[in-house]
């Protein structure tokens, strides 16, 4: 087993879309730049490749299950893209449960996956692969800047919090104002696992840079505080 220490960082679906190409040759650039001092594992979100096909199935009469073993299949799909593009640096392999994502990460190289379980979202997934593989520190690579009061892209006035407690965001997940911005962030799931293995978070603007800074320790984001 690898001596670095590991860190989780949950990239958004929207990274593997019409500009895919360009976009993941970065992040494979940055992610083989910080390997060098520690390993990351990555969690590739769905997207709207995966809303799409979602969409049309719930539009079939498709139950909710089904419905997120596609989202999931997407995922794993934006997985094997990002794979591809980091060549033998990464873990060859798509992982599709926690045992088989620790074993990966037991081989010391970069880990991709995409969701594992159906009714979790991929912030929950990558929430339990840090508790699993003991990460050091787990990043949540959105398209906003952190978590804020509201919802951003519908309030011009929303405050970003530099820190916040777990037991602020459950009570921002609770008002219904700002439900639907902040659940892409985090949810439920994820701040209880979060919660209860103490795992260092932060919630930031998903770009290369501001990703390398905060592996460096640099202020970015909004930290979640246990």
């Amino acid at each position: 087993m690898g001596t670095k220490e590991r860190v989780v960082i949950k990239l958004s679906g929207s990274l593997f879309g019409d500009n895919a190409a360009d976009e993941l040759k970065k992040y494979a650039r940055m992610l083989l730049e910080i390997s060098s001092e520690t390993q990351p594992v990555v969690v590739a979100g769905g997207g709207n490749v995966a809303r799409h096909y979602i969409n049309i199935a719930r539009g079939f009469g498709s139950d909710e299950a089904s419905l997120d073993i596609m989202g999931i299949e997407v995922s794993r799909l934006n997985a094997r893209l990002l794979i591809a593009a980091l060549g033998d640096n990464a873990y060859p392999a798509v992982p599709s449960d926690l045992e088989q994502v620790s074993q990966a990460a037991d081989g010391g190289k970069i880990v991709v996956t995409g969701g594992l379980h159906p009714g979790q979202s991929t912030n929950a997934t990558a929430a339990l692969i840090a508790e699993k593989v003991k990460a050091k520190k787990f990043l949540n690579a959105t398209d906003v800047d952190g978590i804020y009061d509201s919802d951003p892209n519908k309030n011009k006035g929303a405050k970003l919090f530099k820190d916040i407690t777990v037991k602020k965001c459950f009570e921002l997940l609770g008002s219904e104002n700002s439900a639907a911005g902040t659940y892409d962030l985090m949810d439920i799931v994820a701040l209880k696992v979060i919660e209860r293995s103490k795992i260092p978070t932060v919630v930031l603007k998903s770009d290369p840079s501001t990703i390398k800074n905060a592996i460096a320790n640099k202020a970015t984001g909004t930290r979640i505080i246990v």
